[in-house]
């Protein structure tokens, strides 16, 4: 069974890593426009093209700035998902 997340400490201001899905590809020159978040293009097995922002955010503020940004330039959000405190993901912004 899988060790369940302490979120007792979690709030609007404490640093996380997301996982951001977006239908349709986003061009990885908007990384710096949006933050610095890594951004990787894929496909489903529907062949929809989709695209997975990820880096670690400072605040939900941060992350709502990012969400808002991808409204603006009209991509649909799939999902959001907060990677466990001492989660990996493929690729950390700023390292």
């Amino acid at each position: 069974m899988a060790e369940e997340q302490d979120w007792s400490k979690f709030n609007l201001g404490t640093p996380a890593i997301y996982h951001i899905t977006v239908r349709g590809y986003l061009d990885d020159s908007w990384s710096n426009q949006l933050g610095g978040i890594a951004i990787d293009n894929a496909k489903t097995a529907d062949n929809t093209p989709i695209t997975i922002l990820h880096g670690e955010m400072v605040d939900q503020a941060a992350l709502f700035g990012v969400l808002n940004s991808l409204y603006g330039l009209g991509f649909p959000i799939i999902s959001v998902e907060c990677v466990p405190e001492g989660g990996t993901i493929s690729k950390r912004i700023g390292a």
